[in-house]
Formats: C-alpha cells, structure tokens, sequence
C-alpha cells in the first residue's frame, strides 16, 4: 500500500559539526525505547564513527524539524531508515571534500574506520574530521559547493514491512481460588536485522509484561451508575515484579527488503503475542470444565465464577 506504512513519513536532521562531531535531530520520540542509543549505532555504523562523537536529539520543537512521533511500531522502520539515509548523503558529501583536499577524482577516495585514503595509495589521507573542517571554511572546496556539512531527509515508505513471531505460555489455574500463576513463558520473533540486540530482547519483555497485565489484572470497571470504578492506581491493577515470570525471549532474523536497514517493527510484539497466549493456554486448562472462552482480565473472581457456573451447569446435566 503505497505511502501507508508505519503512520507517513519521519524526518531526520544529521549535522557535522566542524570538529567532526555529529549530531542527530529526529522527529520520533522515545518513551523508553532506547532511540539516543539505537540511532546514535546507525550513524555511527554510516560513518565510522564512535558512539561518544555523536548526540541525539529528540523533542525539542525548537530544534527538531517536525516529525509524526512514536507510534506503530516506526522508528527504526521510518525515522532509523531516515537517520541512516541522511548519513549515506553526508558520507557522500565528504567524499567529495576528501577527494579535493587529496587531488583525486571521488571514485578514487575510499573511506575506512574515520579516514578517507587514496585507492592503492594509503599514505594519502586524511581523517573525517579534517574533512568536516574543511567543509566550514571559505575556500578548498569543490567547485560549486555549498558550505557546511548537514542533510535532511523526510523519509516515506514505499511499503509496510512484516514483521512476526510465535509466543508459548505455560498457566496453573487454582481452581479452589480462580488465580491464574505463569508457570513458563517463550516468545520467538523476527523484527528483520536487530540494530541492537539487548534493547530488542528489553523491548519484548516489557510488551509481555504489558500483555501479562491486559491478560489477567488490568481493567476499565464502571458501576451501575456509569461511575468509574478504576480511575487511579489504587483501583487500577497492575502486575507486580513477582507476577511477571522469568521469560525466555529470543530472534530469528529476516531482513525486509523494504527499507536499507533491513528492520521490522518489535514495539506492540510483546504486548499483542501475550494475552492471546495466556488465555488460550487457562481456556486449555480449564477445558474439561467445558470453558471455552473468557474476556480479559482473567481476574481470579472471574475464573473462579467460570468454573463455579460451568461445575453448577455438569450437576444440573448429572441431576436434572
């Protein structure tokens, strides 16, 4: 679908400072998501350049150029790719600057671990952040062009990409009190190439424990009345570290051929794969009662009421 994916475009911002240092502007915003270190990788992978010569900035309206935000599972899949696009159009600038401070034509110039060299010639070189100066100062550079040394690029999708997974859950029903204990918890998904493998696997863990708590606490309760019932954490039940098991989270990766990065969305996995898993896994453990089917939040109140009426109904069937 074309220019559908991932809720429009991003923008992104990438600025060399004349030290050579870097900066990023996106228009995406995190909300834990660990964006300052996942897009400082990219750009640091572009350019070759490490993670303590780059700063990322997001937010800020006064710095930001305008963005669509954080949503849907898109900002590696759209403001990633488009921090990544606007350091391929840096690179490509500088080698050009390179190319004229070493007398050679850009095809010529190749650039390795911060430094631009001479194809065949390596003795001829000089360093990213020679280069960034060079492109700040009146004269030395090719001519006809401008100044500086900072792109922009608003990047739209062509295509949504596909991500996917599988989740298996172990539950014990107390049939006595209606609690529902995960015994085991698996998830195994594939968000295409993991630009950082420790916050993928931090993000699964808190969209299941998202999903843990829409599965069997959290719910919107109103009385008789039309008065809300759960407006506040007092009321409102979230799980606690000792109801959220010990998961077993893990990767298969398939790159999509949609964007360069090769990356597919991970937000909303956890949190979709969860309740899904742990209900069909008590309505499979509650089957011989004859329960097929429960609305979330598995409460214990609400299991315990389930099997109460379905044991009610078997002695009705039994003693007519």
């Amino acid at each position: 679908m074309l220019g559908f994916d991932r809720g429009g475009w991003e923008s992104a911002l990438l600025r060399v400072h004349s030290d050579g240092k870097v900066t990023l502007f996106s228009g995406s915003m995190p909300q834990g998501h660990g964006h300052a270190t996942s897009y400082a990788q990219i750009i640091g992978d572009a350019l070759q350049l490490p993670l303590d010569h780059i700063d990322v900035v997001q937010g800020d309206t006064d710095r930001v150029p305008f963005g669509h935000g954080t949503f849907n599972s898109r900002s590696m899949v759209v403001g990633g790719t488009a921090a990544h696009m606007a350091a391929g159009k840096i690179l490509a600038k500088a080698q050009r600057i390179a190319a004229c401070m070493l007398k050679a034509q850009p095809d010529e110039v190749n650039y390795a671990q911060g430094t631009f060299s001479v194809a065949g010639q390596p003795e001829r070189n000089v360093g990213f952040g020679q280069v960034a100066r060079m492109a700040y100062v009146s004269y030395g550079l090719p001519v006809g062009m401008a100044p500086g040394l900072e792109e922009t690029v608003f990047y739209q999708p062509e295509d949504m990409v596909a991500p996917f997974g599988s989740h298996a859950v172990v539950v014990e029903v107390d049939i006595e009190t209606g609690e529902v204990k995960i015994l085991d918890y698996v998830a195994v998904d594939d968000v295409g190439n993991m630009i950082n493998p420790m916050l993928c696997h931090g993000q699964m863990h808190g969209g299941i424990a998202q999903g843990i708590g829409q599965a069997l606490y959290e719910g919107v309760d109103y009385d008789e009345t039309g008065q809300l019932l759960t407006g506040s954490l007092l009321d409102y039940a979230l799980p606690k570290s000792e109801q959220i098991p010990s998961m077993r989270t893990s990767f298969q990766v398939t790159p999509t051929p949609v964007n360069p990065l090769g990356v597919k969305g991970i937000g909303e996995a956890g949190c979709v794969g969860a309740p899904t898993a742990i209900v069909s896994a008590v309505c499979d453990a509650l089957e011989s009662f004859g329960i097929t089917h429960l609305d979330m939040p598995l409460t214990p109140p609400k299991v315990w009421r389930a099997i109460r009426a379905a044991q009610a109904t078997e002695q009705k069937e039994l003693n007519p």
